[in-house]
Order: C-alpha cells, then sequence, then structure tokens
C-alpha cells in the first residue's frame, strides 16, 4: 500500500510538474506572435485489482495540446488574405491620386496657359513676341504631359518591384514550410501521442504570412504534414517538397511583368490576378487603374497634338506657307511601331504598326491581333469583342465594327499559324510628345481664304469654310457662290469662278432642304478647301439670287485660323466628339479620386473583419495572463500537496521498517 501511494504521490507530482511547465511555457510567450496557447491533457491512471476493489493509482499527463480552433483560424487566414489585397490597392491608388491631383492640375494649367497665349496671337498675329510665348508655353504643356508619364512609369516600375519582392517572399515562406513539414515527418514517433506544438504553431506563423500576399487552403495528411495551395487551387507545397514563385518580364510587354510557378524541372505560368491578397491587388492596380489612367493621359495627348496640328495645317504662316506642326506627328514612324508588340512564341517574322486615324474615335481598350492560319482576328481585350481582319497581304486593315480610329499596317514580312501580336493604340503619345516647331514666324495664325456676303444680301443664311486641306492652293480660288429657293423649301446653289459666271461651267451646283446645309467641295474630288451652306436663303427669285464672295484672305493681320486653333479648347474632341480637353483630364482624374476613396473604405472594412476574426481566434488560441495566473496557483498547490502524499507515504514506509528491526 505504502509504494502504491507513494507511486501516486509522484504521478501527481509529475503532472503537476508537466501542468507548471505548460502554464510557464505560455505566460513566457504571451507576447510571442502566432503563438497557440497550449492546455496539459491530463487523466485519471487505471486503478488497480485489490480484491474485490480496484484502488486508484494516480494520474498522469496524456497530451499536450494546442487550444485551436481550425474554424476560427481560416477565418483569421481569408480575412488577412482580404486585408492585403484592401491596404495595398487602398495606399497605391491613393498615391495614384495624388499623382493626377498634382501632376494632372498641372497639364491642365499649362493648357489653359498655352490657349491663353494663342488667344493672344489671334488678337496680335504680327507680334513676335505673342508669338514666342505661344511656344514657351507649348513647350510647359509638353513638358508637364512627359512628367506626368514619367510620374506612371515609376509608378509601373514601382509595382513591378514589389510583385518580384512579394513573390520571392512567398518563394520563401514555400521552403520554410516545406522545411517544418520534414521536420515534423521524421521526428514523430508512430506510437508517440504528443505532436510538436511550437513547429505547428512556427507553421501556423508562417500561413498566416502567407496569407497577406495570398488567398491560402491547406490540407493535412496523416503524418500531420501540411499541402498548401494558393489562389484558386495551385499546389505551392506538396508535403515535404515545396514550389516557387518566380517573377519574369513580360511577354509580349517586357514591363508588364508575370508569375510563374517553378518546380524542381518544369516552369509554368499563373494568373497572379487570381491569387488573391496583396499580389493581386498588385497587379490589378498595375494593368486596371494605374494602365488605364496612363492610356487617358496618353489619349489626351495625342489628341491635343492632332487636333493643334491639323488646325495649324489649315492655315498660312507669316511667309504666306501651309502651317506645319506645332506638335509630334502622331503617326511619326517611331510612334506607329511602337504600338504593335510581338510575342516572343511568334515563328514569322511579320513586321507590322498602327496609324491613327481619328482621335474622336480612339478608345483607351489594348486589343490582341492573332493570325488563325488564314486571316487576321482582333480581338478586343476589354469587351471581348472579334473582328475578322482580312489575309496577310491583303491590308492595311481598318476595324469597322465599330470603327476604333486606327488602322493595322503591314509592314514587311509574314506570320505564321497563331502568331500574336498586341495593339495598344495610345502608347507613348505622352511621354514622346514635344514641341518640333521652333520659328515662331510659322505659327499659321492666318486663314487662307475667307468669305464676304454681298451686301444685298436679305437672309440669314450664311457661308464657312471648313477643313482646309490645302492653303497655299485655296488661295488661288476667286469664287462667287449664289443660292436661291428654286421650289418651296428647296434651295439651289451654284459655285463659280468670278471671272466665267454662267453661263460658263460652274465648279458645282446642287440644292438642298430648308432647314439643312450642305458641304461642297473645292475643287471636286481632290479639295483644297471644303465650305458649308446653311440657312435657308430666301432671295427675290433667280433674278435676285443671295451671293457670297470667296478668295484669298491671307495677311499678316489674319489671325483666323489662330482664332480657330484657339476655339479647339472649348470643342469636343475625344470620345467620339464628346469630351473637351480639360473635361477629359478633369473625368480621369476624378474618376481615380472616386476609386481612391472606395478603395479607403474597402480597406477599413477589411480591417475592422480582420480584427473581429483575429479577436475570435484569440479568445481561443491566445494566452490570458489571468487565466494563467489563476492556473499557476492551482498547480503550485497540486504540486504541493502531491509532494505531501510522498511525505506520508516515506513516513509510513519508514514506521514499517522500524517495526520490522
Amino acid at each position: 500500500m505504502t509504494v502504491s501511494l507513494y507511486q501516486t504521490g509522484v504521478s501527481g507530482l509529475l503532472a503537476a510538474q508537466q501542468q507548471l511547465a505548460t502554464t510557464g511555457h505560455n505566460i513566457s510567450n504571451v507576447n510571442t506572435e502566432g503563438y497557440t496557447r497550449q492546455r496539459a491533457e491530463q487523466n485519471a491512471s487505471l486503478g488497480l485489482n485489490n480484491g474485490s476493489n480496484y484502488l486508484g493509482s494516480g494520474t498522469y499527463i496524456q497530451d499536450i495540446t494546442r487550444l485551436y480552433d481550425k474554424f476560427a483560424y481560416k477565418e483569421q487566414l481569408s480575412s488577412h488574405s482580404n486585408l492585403g489585397s484592401a491596404d495595398f490597392l487602398g495606399s497605391r491608388l491613393n498615391q495614384l491620386d495624388r499623382v493626377m491631383s498634382v501632376s494632372g492640375n498641372s497639364v491642365i494649367d499649362s493648357l489653359g496657359l498655352f490657349y491663353q497665349a494663342l488667344n493672344g496671337v489671334a488678337d496680335n498675329p504680327n507680334d513676335a513676341g505673342l508669338r514666342s510665348i505661344v511656344l514657351t508655353q507649348a513647350s510647359t504643356l509638353t513638358n508637364n504631359f512627359n512628367e506626368l508619364d514619367s510620374d506612371f512609369e515609376q509608378m509601373h516600375k514601382s509595382v513591378n518591384g514589389e510583385i518580384e519582392q512579394m513573390a520571392s517572399k512567398v518563394s520563401e515562406i514555400s521552403l520554410q514550410i516545406a522545411k517544418i513539414n520534414d521536420t515534423i515527418l521524421h521526428s514523430q514517433d508512430p506510437n508517440q501521442v504528443g505532436q510538436p506544438n511550437d513547429l505547428l504553431d512556427q507553421r501556423d506563423q508562417l500561413i498566416t504570412e502567407l496569407s497577406e500576399y495570398t488567398h491560402v487552403n491547406t490540407v493535412l495528411d496523416q503524418n500531420g504534414v501540411m499541402s498548401v495551395m494558393i489562389g484558386q487551387g495551385t499546389t505551392l507545397v506538396a508535403g515535404i517538397t515545396p514550389l516557387t514563385i518566380q517573377a519574369r518580364a513580360g511577354d509580349p510587354d517586357p514591363l508588364k511583368t508575370d508569375l510563374a510557378l517553378v518546380g524542381k524541372n518544369s516552369s509554368v505560368a499563373i494568373d497572379g490576378s487570381s491569387l488573391g491578397g496583396a499580389l493581386a491587388a498588385s497587379i490589378e492596380f498595375r494593368d486596371e487603374h494605374l494602365s488605364h489612367a496612363r492610356r487617358e493621359v496618353d489619349r489626351l495627348a495625342m489628341a491635343i497634338s492632332s487636333t493643334i496640328n491639323d488646325s495649324q495645317a489649315s492655315g498660312l504662316d507669316l511667309n504666306g506657307l501651309q502651317g506645319i506642326n506645332i506638335f509630334t506627328d502622331i503617326n511619326a514612324s517611331n510612334l506607329q511601331q511602337g504600338r504593335v508588340l510581338g510575342s516572343s512564341a511568334n515563328s514569322g517574322n511579320l513586321d507590322a504598326q498602327v496609324q491613327i486615324n481619328n482621335v474622336s474615335l480612339l478608345p483607351t481598350d489594348e486589343f490582341e491581333v492573332r493570325f488563325d492560319g488564314t486571316n487576321y482576328v482582333m480581338t478586343n481585350m476589354t469587351s471581348g469583342a472579334t473582328e475578322t481582319l482580312g489575309m496577310p497581304g491583303t491590308g492595311p486593315f481598318t476595324p469597322s465594327s465599330p470603327d476604333y480610329g486606327f488602322t493595322f499596317v503591314e509592314n514587311s514580312g509574314t506570320p505564321s499559324a497563331d502568331d500574336t501580336f498586341i495593339i495598344k493604340p495610345t502608347r507613348n503619345s505622352a511621354s514622346f510628345l514635344n514641341v518640333t516647331l521652333t520659328d515662331n514666324k510659322a505659327i499659321a495664325a492666318s486663314g487662307a481664304v475667307g468669305v464676304t456676303p454681298s451686301s444685298h444680301n436679305v437672309s440669314a443664311g450664311e457661308i464657312t469654310i471648313t477643313n482646309v486641306t490645302d492653303p497655299q492652293a485655296a488661295r488661288t480660288y476667286d469664287l462667287t457662290v449664289d443660292v436661291y429657293e428654286s421650289a418651296p423649301n428647296i434651295f439651289e446653289y451654284r459655285v463659280y469662278n468670278t471671272a466665267t459666271p454662267p453661263p460658263a461651267p460652274t465648279l458645282a451646283t446642287g440644292t438642298y432642304a430648308a432647314g439643312g446645309s450642305v458641304t461642297v467641295d473645292i475643287p471636286a474630288g481632290s479639295p483644297a478647301f471644303q465650305i458649308e451652306i446653311t440657312g435657308d436663303m430666301t432671295g427675290a427669285g433667280t433674278a435676285a439670287r443671295e451671293e457670297f464672295s470667296i478668295g484669298d484672305a491671307f495677311g499678316m493681320g489674319n489671325g483666323t485660323n489662330a482664332v480657330a486653333m484657339a476655339k479647339t479648347q472649348e470643342q469636343g474632341v475625344i470620345n467620339g466628339n464628346k469630351e473637351t480637353f480639360n473635361q477629359s483630364l478633369a473625368i480621369t482624374t476624378s474618376v481615380i479620386g472616386s476609386k481612391a476613396s472606395n478603395a479607403e473604405l474597402v480597406a477599413d472594412t477589411a480591417q475592422a473583419m480582420f480584427t473581429q476574426a483575429f479577436n475570435r481566434n484569440q479568445e481561443t488560441s491566445g494566452v490570458n495572463l489571468d487565466e494563467e495566473a489563476a492556473n499557476l496557483m492551482k498547480f503550485q498547490q497540486a504540486y504541493q500537496a502531491a509532494s505531501q502524499i510522498i511525505s506520508t507515504a516515506n513516513t509510513i514506509f519508514d514506521t514499517v521498517l522500524s517495526a520490522v528491526r
């Protein structure tokens, strides 16, 4: 009996000792990140048969377990991924918003000053000082566009750098998890009940860290070895075999870094946008928000350059010559070629470019052109709409359903089946925008031809000069246009040389309905300019036609073309002639600001959800110092009581020995 009592006391002493050790371990790790509270699971030992009774034989510690709620932990992982995504996207959108607010406003301000200078030239066309100011303000405008695009470029490179860092961190975590799996696998005795709790905590902490970068799922096998899947099921750790994530240059756009899952003998591309967490957010920001803003600014730069250059070409400079480009030609060869990117996997040798036809129709979308073996097939990468362009060698190819305002041009070579090309119609427009005009005398302020109505006209009809394509040739014309009502609500017009009036041959004749208008090419077929006849010109019959004279209007003091250039500030040019230049940039800026504001709200919500999930998990797994202090006292008393049992057993044993001496 004394021996049994002694063993019972020793078992209680050892159990209390392990309870104290576990409690002390919990208290020591109260501030250890990722630590899960442990508990010693104590059971009664089997009783010993003593006649007709079973005598208790003490206690033992069956296992040291982690107080782990896998459902609460899974919720914490999911909310951590959402928080990582929301935080990254919110911070980057705020940065983009600041860039647009500062650099974007600089573009708007410099654009206003440029047009202000143009208005000055319109008022005083022969003032050399005012002309110089136009070129100075044009240079400031292009510099601001260049700086804004440089800001975009730096953000683009920064995000790519962060993607590379996150991919490297994910790979490092993968290796560490596999190493812990290997340790767990080889340290476990098949007959051993206990678990390596601290190793499990380390592994879970790595999983928690991983969940910031990507969505994570885990699977445990019967040996406690964990396999890890990221995103939508891509295996990152297969037991003790780690795989890594590698960031590599994009194809065909090398600046569009993408991701690959790399194993010992293979490498497979993965869709980073489906990974979740900060990795997916970084790719979303780069490919959607930043790229869209950059394309919008590129389109604006292109529209300004095209519109001002076209207006300049409609007038005459101080030397009586047709105006040459003020800004970079939107169809310069380097710009056209830079708009087409070929895949490195292409086996053909096609060299292609994109020519811009109409900036008002130009979208900010990107397109893929694939040669299917017979035809080029173009896909809008935003809407998914496809269109067959035609067979190689039959171009150039202008999309028609809808008309996107550009043409795909084959320069040389031929494609092979499945060759693909990415079209970026607005690419490099802001970065390559420069002032190409250096002589202020070459600003085409003067109009080439003017319209003078007869003093005998009695109606409110008018004729305007439109679309002057060859102002020097236009000056050579001395024309008369007359109009009368040939039938009720039908107006007949004639255009003829003033020196040879009818019955001599006319340059053009025709009719138009009341309330309408008509555009006439001068001359027909290959016009140097066009005229538009509008209004109900109700002269008193054929003998009293409404007459207009059209002739040379060039002069040092003529500023009509400068006026026309200045008016483009208020004209709808972009997005189907719906938006002015200022409106386009203001809309882009406000959209980014709205996205940044919404992202901030989403990040706040994600933080609240993560905090709730973390707290729920900590209710089970976290160390409560008050509870542990109470346990410490309880197990200390148990230890002392067990010591008393041993002491009592020892006294009884000594008494028995003394009795038999």
